[in-house]
């Protein structure tokens, strides 16, 4: 049995491009009313338009979530202009690979602010409304949707700091997840492998151990991901997905 979105609401980050991007579309598709959060404001508008053009409501939401405050207004946005909080999906990320010795700092510190930081700023400021929406919905459950990685679960040489911030990503879900499991609150994580997404091209990821082992790979598609998403956030109240790790067929 699946449940139809209609008259939830959804926020979801990192929705100017790639997985972000398709399950705004998805969750819009499936009758949810979408909130879209990213710093690309002509992407978003884009979005947006075209989502409206098919008979769904869409808010723009412009900021960096990296500051707590930014964060936060992004939700309180959500809630005035939708009126309710029922699902969040954490999708916005970076990785920026590469040997440790030679790696900026920089680059390090932005995936702990955009991997980790944001997605706690962003779901801490969410809590209280989701367990509101976990009481008052028909449905009577809310979610939290992480989008992790296998570098979640899996550790490589020169994927230090992405690795570092995926293991928390799924380590904090499952202490959510049991933290809010009495109160109708679900966490989940979803755990892709390589996707054609724009996280491949924020740096020059194509070294020769990288190119050997994924080379040959069939990819996923955003909409691959954003599917495993709808799949979690329409289970009836008694069904809880943990946790979806997603591969591509030919990825070792």
């Amino acid at each position: 049995m699946t449940e139809n979105l209609t008259g939830t609401v959804a926020l979801v980050t990192g929705a100017s491009s790639g997985i972000g991007q398709a399950t705004a579309r998805r969750l819009a598709a499936d009758g949810a009313a979408v909130a879209l959060l990213a710093r690309r404001a002509d992407r978003l508008e884009e979005l947006a338009d075209q989502l409206r053009q098919d008979g769904d409501t869409a808010v723009v939401i412009i900021g960096d979530l990296t500051d707590s405050d930014v964060a936060s207004a992004a939700v309180e946005t959500t809630v005035t202009e939708l009126g309710r909080l029922d699902t969040l999906v954490n999708a916005a990320g970076v990785m920026l690979n590469g040997p440790s010795e030679s790696s900026p700092l920089q680059e390090w510190d932005r995936m702990v602010d955009i991997n980790l930081r944001g997605l706690m700023y962003v779901t801490k400021a969410a809590l209280p409304h989701l367990l509101a929406a976990a009481e008052n919905s028909p449905r009577t459950v809310a979610d939290v949707v992480n989008i992790s990685s296998v570098a979640g679960r899996v550790a490589a040489p020169t994927v230090v700091l992405y690795n570092a911030t995926k293991f928390a990503v799924t380590g904090a879900t499952e202490a959510w997840r049991q933290e809010y499991t009495t109160r109708n609150l679900r966490f989940s994580v979803i755990e892709p492998g390589r996707t054609n997404s724009e996280l491949f091209a924020q740096k020059d990821n194509s070294d020769a151990d990288f190119t050997a082992a994924f080379g040959h790979v069939e990819q996923l598609h955003t909409e691959d991901i954003a599917d495993a998403v709808a799949y979690i956030v329409t289970r009836p109240r008694r069904v809880a997905v943990n946790e979806i790790v997603i591969r591509p067929t030919d990825q070792p």
